[in-house]
């Protein structure tokens, strides 16, 4: 959140003089496009995961400016709580034996930090929301101390008018008032990021957005908040709501909220550029000097840095992104649909099956974007974060007959979309051998119907089945989890039980 800021000396625009920035950024997008200057095709793809810091306990660690010191890498920086960090990998190719070299980066990266963290009581821990956070733990004395979260805060906050109020019902009810922001830093993810051509930006992003629901279906790893079990993934809802700066009579008018699956396909990356400008008041008017068309006169390559701060405070699932590599610009697609965790092969698993999948899709001569009613897309979405690898998702029937049906999410991967992500992984050049061990790891998943939320809400009970209070069912859920994910066997393989 907030992360094109620079620390220090805010200068907060006047938001008329912002917005007609912005549309001179978005002029000058325009023109780039027009012009075809943008970077060509090296099958680029990056990572990052956001990360939590616990205790030997179970519990939440306040220390990643200490951890920080200790790691002392520009791989790794801080995150919007004092108990989140995240870890960015440099870009690869997609192609080769990609997905083993960037596990075993991950795992030679997230050992180093562990160590360092251990040096301090704390460890490293993929999951989507850490099980033992507790309200007092999501409060503004624990957002990082960066000028940019403290700016954000407020922004927002001052945005809404009136404090935060979070309501989710899934398996149990959650209610909570925050005056901050503070209960967003729960929410730890996955970013995979793809470079793409303008040409190919629309069908690569409305893939994406097509298989947001079986990403989550198959990658759920985040059913408790505040000690309630909620939705299988419920990441969404709690940023989307942590995050909204509608008041309940905005809501009513049918406001868009910031936090954002959308509602259309698009034609072309332009089209989402603009929506960010037309329906969201900026947050952070910080204004440039830099006048994008005398850039783009000169021979020049404009940052257009307002377009792409406010962009990052638009936060959808699958974000454009626009950035300037080598002296030339580039488009990417950012989905940030997954939860961290809850493996480093879980995790290449989980890229593995998205950029197989829509590469796949966006290659198709009749595109599932053009037989799924976008409103099927979204409503997928809600139903997989309810229901995880138990959802019911309405999709294409295949042949000539046509129509959407309904389909269980895991039978739909087996016998539908990994085959397709299998192709799409071919078409990169991805070697067989990768292939194969990674979507190998989803099509065990599929066939135990088993992930991480699912394997964290089972020992949950059967902890209170054993006599355990909530709270210490919830730390020995978690100390579990932290002792296999550190074994590296992936989560469809772990066992039901616990220590003593």
């Amino acid at each position: 959140m907030g992360e094109k800021v620079a620390a220090g000396g805010f200068d907060l625009s006047d938001p008329q003089r912002y917005r007609e920035k912005l549309h001179q950024c978005l002029a000058g997008l325009e023109r780039l496009l027009e012009e075809k200057r943008f970077d060509r095709p090296k099958n680029l793809m990056g990572l990052e995961i956001e990360l939590n810091l616990a205790g030997a306990d179970g519990m939440p660690r306040m220390l990643n400016a200490e951890v920080l010191d200790r790691i002392s890498s520009g791989d790794f920086q801080t995150e919007l709580g004092q108990f989140n960090l995240e870890v960015n990998i440099v870009p690869h190719r997609l192609t080769g034996r990609v997905l083993d070299q960037l596990a075993e980066e991950l795992r030679t990266g997230l050992s180093y930090a562990d160590r360092k963290a251990n040096e301090v009581s704390a460890g490293i821990v993929m999951i989507g929301i850490l099980p033992t956070l507790t309200a007092p733990d999501l409060v503004s004395g624990n957002l990082t101390a960066v000028d940019r979260y403290t700016l954000l805060n407020d922004r927002i906050i001052a945005a809404r008018g009136e404090n935060i109020f979070l309501d989710i019902e899934g398996v149990e009810r959650l209610t909570y008032t925050s005056g901050s922001i503070a209960p967003e830093a729960a929410c730890t993810s996955v970013q995979l990021h793809l470079q793409v051509t303008p040409g190919r930006f629309a069908s690569v992003w409305n893939a994406a957005q097509a298989v947001a629901a079986v990403q989550i279906a198959v990658g759920a790893n985040a059913p408790f908040l505040f000690g309630r079990e909620l939705w299988r993934e419920s990441r969404p809802p709690l940023f989307l709501q942590s995050t909204d700066t509608r008041p309940p009579e905005l809501k009513a008018q049918g406001v868009r909220p910031r936090t954002w699956f959308g509602e259309r396909w698009v034609d072309s990356a332009r089209d989402l550029f603009e929506e960010n400008l037309r329906y969201f008041p900026a947050l952070l008017p910080i204004c440039d000097e830099e006048d994008p068309m005398r850039v783009i006169e000169a021979g020049g390559v404009p940052s257009l840095q307002e377009l792409v701060l406010h962009n990052g405070t638009v936060y959808r699932w699958n974000r454009p992104v626009y950035g300037v590599a080598d002296g030339l610009p580039h488009l990417r697609v950012e989905n940030r649909v997954l939860p961290a965790g809850p493996t480093v092969d879980d995790v290449i698993a989980n890229a593995a099956f998205y950029y197989g999948l829509v590469r796949a899709l966006a290659d198709e001569s009749r595109p599932v974007w053009s037989r799924l009613p976008f409103q099927d897309a979204a409503a997928n979405f809600d139903t997989a974060c309810r229901y995880g690898i138990d959802a019911t998702l309405r999709w294409p029937r295949s042949g000539r007959t046509g129509g959407v049906a309904e389909v269980p999410a895991a039978r739909l991967v087996q016998e539908e979309l990994l085959p397709l992500a299998a192709a799409g992984l071919d078409a990169w050049q991805v070697a067989p051998a990768d292939r194969d061990r990674y979507l190998g790891i989803i099509e065990e998943r599929c066939r135990r119907r088993a992930n991480g939320a699912s394997w964290q809400a089972a020992v949950f009970h059967r902890a209170m089945e054993r006599g355990l209070d909530r709270r210490s069912a919830l730390a020995a859920t978690t100390r579990r989890y932290c002792e296999l994910m550190r074994t590296g066997e992936p989560v469809h393989a772990w066992p039901i039980s616990f220590p003593g």
